[in-house]
């Protein structure tokens, strides 16, 4: 049995068709596209028919690579980019472009509605999450508020996956994990928090979808596409999911000690959980995965954003990038990087900017300043890794993934911060195979074949232990300083309006 695995993200949609039984990735396809130009800073929207285009395109020609293998297509799953608001009318139409996860045009939204509910606290004791302006609840108000024409024309609120699924089965729905991440659901029960949805509107309740679990098939392909795409029946599509629910499947992070860190132009941390982790301070995002468990997680803003802008600003390639950092001993002979050049999400800072700290004449040279963006990337995520520690969440074994794994010198860095073994991969489609896995999950349980996500996961999911690293206990001390030094700076420039 084959299952495709679509991974619609910010700058490219990839699919990928896997053989269930063997695990194999038997074909994949990208098409890449961008964001709408010339919006207001803040402002970052695209098109969702682009979504869709690169969806067609990138099926078809993972089909044509199947070539008669095509038939065996049985499952679908669709993993999408977290918190986009897209907004259809009452013809099923989409209103407006798509506000994106890194939207941040809606802080004055974030700040309504903490005022109405005693600011973060009081909507994390209400539904287990602050309000922050990537969550799409924010946007919602934001639409309201800026056009309301457009909001007058609102029949549906879909999330970015939700919207892809819709294009594949004509049906409308919203699974526990990627709801999670809107802000208006309350993860503890699973439900949608009717306070915080009649704040921003008490009719607002019409235009969600149904909640439903993650584990249950969203529908079957509809027949145009099915005859489009040359398949003799149409497959089953799982509910799919946010891309750091599917990323925790496909990286097998679905039993507890196993932590998943991505190290792409954000950066995520992740872990299974068999019940809601909600963090007092909002530090760790209280979401809910898509096995119909939880997945608290932490998201950073910069890291591979940073490395590159270093990288460029001397000219090197990713081979002399590496061997400049390798160069230099661990802590950059005292410099010490805050990486927010595109403001922050963990610690809250969307005004943020970055700060070089510690210069000298001794060490204001490029491999010292490259090292220390790279490290300064990753102590941010070391951060909210011992914030997960303090929540009870104690991780044995770090999973990465995302460009900045392939550096052997950042994998290094990673396990003498995080203070864990880490390891990669085989496949780098952790996403995408994430969702051909619940596809196959999905399409097993509806033909009343019982199958678990681990016994799943363990034939598909395999590690890389040629890039298993151990940590260096030589560099603890030092990591565990600069963290320290990291945290206060931060506080104490936030603190005067400097962060």
């Amino acid at each position: 049995m084959i299952a495709l695995g679509i991974d619609s993200g910010t700058q490219s949609t990839k699919t990928i068709a896997v053989d269930i039984d063997s695990g194999q990735i038997l074909a994949s396809a990208s098409a890449s596209y961008g964001l709408i130009e010339g919006l207001p800073a803040g402002h970052l929207e695209q098109d969702p028919q682009e979504w869709l285009d690169a969806v067609d395109q990138t099926v078809r020609e993972c089909l044509a690579k199947l070539g008669e293998r095509k038939a065996e297509v049985k499952a679908i799953g669709v993993s999408g980019q977290q918190h986009g608001f897209v907004p259809l009318d009452q013809k099923n139409k989409v209103i407006r472009p798509a506000k994106l996860w890194c939207d941040t045009s809606t802080l004055d939204q974030c700040k309504q509605f903490e005022a109405e509910f005693g600011g973060a606290e009081g909507l994390i004791r209400l539904a287990g999450n602050p309000i922050l302006p990537g969550y799409t609840a924010p946007k919602i108000l934001w639409l309201k508020q800026n056009e309301p024409k457009n909001y007058r024309s609102l029949a549906t609120v879909l999330l970015p996956h939700d919207y892809i699924n819709f294009y594949l089965t004509g049906e409308r729905g919203m699974e526990y994990g990627d709801a999670s991440g809107t802000g208006l659901m309350n993860v503890r029960e699973k439900k949608w928090c009717d306070p915080l949805i009649e704040f921003i509107d008490p009719d607002l309740h019409d235009a969600l979808p149904p909640l439903t679990s993650s584990r249950r098939a969203h529908g079957l392909l509809r027949e145009n596409l099915r005859e489009a795409w040359g398949l003799e029946k149409s497959p089953v599509v799982s509910a799919g999911g946010g891309d750091n629910m599917m990323g925790a499947i496909g990286t097998g992070n679905v039993q507890e000690g196993v932590v998943t860190v991505s190290l792409g132009t954000s950066g995520t941390i992740y872990a299974f959980s068999s019940g809601p982790v909600i963090d007092p301070n909002g530090e760790v995002a209280a979401f809910c995965d898509s096995t119909d468990r939880w997945l608290p997680l932490v998201c950073t803003m910069n890291v591979t954003v940073a490395t590159e802008q270093a990288r460029k600003m001397f000219g090197w390639n990713h081979e002399q990038l590496e061997a400049q950092i390798a160069s230099t001993p661990a802590g950059a002979r005292g410099l010490l990087f805050l990486p927010y050049l595109n403001g922050e999400r963990t610690p809250n800072l969307p005004l943020g900017t970055g700060v070089m700290h510690g210069l000298t004449t001794d060490n204001m040279a490029p491999a010292p300043f490259a090292r220390a963006v790279m490290e300064g990337a990753t102590l941010g995520l070391g951060y909210g890794l011992n914030r997960f520690r303090e929540l009870g969440i104690e991780p044995t074994e770090i999973r990465l993934t995302g460009g900045g794994s392939k550096s052997g010198i950042w994998r290094q860095i990673c396990a003498d911060i995080f203070g864990v073994p880490t390891v990669c991969l085989e496949s780098a489609e952790g996403a995408a195979l994430g969702a051909a896995v619940q596809g196959a999950y999905a399409l097993f349980a509806a033909t009343g074949q019982p199958v678990t996500f681990r016994e799943l996961c363990g034939k598909i999911v395999t590690l890389d232990e040629r890039s298993r690293t151990e940590p260096n206990s030589e560099h603890k001390e030092i990591y565990t300083q600069l963290l320290s030094r990291q945290s206060d700076l931060t506080r104490r420039m936030h603190t005067i309006g400097y962060l």
